[in-house]
């Protein structure tokens, strides 16, 4: 039978030959992620199993990235009780400031092409772009998988999205996936597997292609998967992972939509306050002011995003009244950009760095609090009320790109309008 990526990747790991759309499989999981804002539900489970034995603990990364640096007592004590536990099984452990989930599992080796990975994040989509069908569950569904390695799943159906072309200097992965929220709306793929296929993906580097199916979570899907090539393979080999299996739809597969963008007619795109899909380009914006820029978290947190801005501020100052805060998705990432001398440029225009982790983006360690009617421009996921801490405030998305051209202006800016806002990986 014809089948998607996601079909036949959960059919090798039900040990099945085919499987449809549909279908309950209980598949064999080749990783496990769990953060500290699911963590204690998933130790109270062991203990409430009885599970003496986790023979899949040491296949489990406990990551503490929500609530780094904690900002209260019970999280450190849930951080204590992570530390304690992956000590005690033998589980890798990411501490705070290592970075974020969904960066450190694949930098640190722990997936590759035809992988199954399931995390306690909905934002878990994101490892589809190593061509693996990663996916959120829940604490106490980790437990289960650390005792028995497997997980119960419904087959996706599957949409296919061709993006053909290739993007204008200026528009990026962020942009692409904003256009999908404002033509499908939030949730509106839900429980999909997403294909991303076609020549403007082809061309994007890992860490586009990272935020290409990170996003895929805000259109409620159940996983986001590219093909694999030789980019995938080459940066999986440079961080140690497993030999890949890669996996391609057959060309008579099935699928629930058939999509294509034309990546060369796709401005910047933003989502305004409150909505992630009340989506429009940002030449419809006029002169809307903006107070706070935040660039980074598990959507847009990599170097090329880093790069973007720096490239807009270098030698120049933010707009007067602007607040700029970067969050580097990992430790990695921060020291790259520091040898880079990306670090010092962002930082004498006026922008401030804090250390790889979630916290600024649920507004969980408040480093980046609004004020009552301030508005706030952001390359993160989400922008809804009271995101920030502040339910007074707006919040509006846009590309790295994007964020720092408007907190140069002071103005929700197309950054193709500002000198360095066109630069492309490769073209330095």
């Amino acid at each position: 039978m014809p089948s998607t990526i996601a079909e036949k990747i959960l059919a090798r790991h039900a040990g099945v030959d085919e499987v449809q759309a549909g279908a309950i499989v209980v598949a064999d999981v080749d990783f496990a992620m769990v953060h500290d804002a699911r963590a204690p539900n998933a130790i109270r489970m062991v203990d409430k199993m009885g599970a003496q034995t986790l023979p899949f603990a040491g296949r489990t990364a406990w990551v503490l990235d929500h609530y780094s640096p904690p900002p209260n007592l019970a999280a450190a004590q849930t951080h204590t009780a992570m530390r304690r536990f992956a000590d005690e099984h033998g589980s890798p452990l990411y501490d705070i400031g290592d970075g974020i989930c969904h960066q450190v599992l694949p930098e640190g080796g722990h997936l590759t092409c035809g992988d199954l990975v399931v995390g306690t994040d909905t934002h878990s989509v994101t490892y589809g772009a190593f061509n693996a069908f990663g996916t959120g569950v829940e604490g106490t569904d980790v437990t289960a998988v650390m005792k028995t390695g497997k997980v119960w799943l419904r087959v996706p159906e599957t949409t296919r999205v061709e993006l053909t072309g290739h993007l204008q200097a200026g528009v990026w992965a962020k942009d692409v996936t904003l256009h999908m929220l404002g033509r499908f709306g939030a949730e509106g793929l839900n429980y999909h597997a997403i294909e991303y296929v076609g020549d403007a993906v082809r061309a994007m580097e890992i860490d586009d292609r990272m935020t290409l199916a990170n996003h895929a979570a805000e259109l409620g899907a159940k996983a986001a998967l590219l093909e694999a090539d030789d980019k995938t393979l080459a940066w999986l080999a440079a961080h140690g992972a497993r030999p890949p299996r890669p996996v391609s739809a057959d060309a008579d597969a099935r699928y629930a939509n058939r999509v294509t963008i034309a990546g060369a007619e796709l401005a910047p795109q933003v989502a305004r306050r409150h909505e992630v899909d009340d989506v429009v380009a940002v030449t419809e914006i006029d002169r809307q002011k903006i107070n706070f820029a935040l660039i980074g978290t598990c959507t847009n947190g990599r170097l090329d995003d880093i790069r973007q801005a720096a490239a807009i501020l270098r030698g120049r100052k933010l707009a007067r009244g602007v607040r700029m805060i970067v969050t580097p998705a990992s430790r990695k990432i921060y020291l790259d950009a520091l040898r880079e001398g990306l670090i010092e440029i962002l930082t004498a225009a006026g922008a401030s760095f804090e250390a790889a982790g979630c916290g600024t983006c649920v507004g969980i360690t408040n480093h980046l609090i609004p004020g009552d009617h301030e508005v706030a421009i952001s390359s993160a996921n989400r922008n809804f009320r009271g995101r920030l801490g502040n339910h007074e405030a707006e919040i509006w998305l846009g590309s790295a790109a994007t964020v720092a051209a408007s907190a140069l202006t002071g103005f929700i800016t197309d950054p193709r309008t500002v000198d360095g806002g066109l630069w492309r990986p490769g073209h330095e």
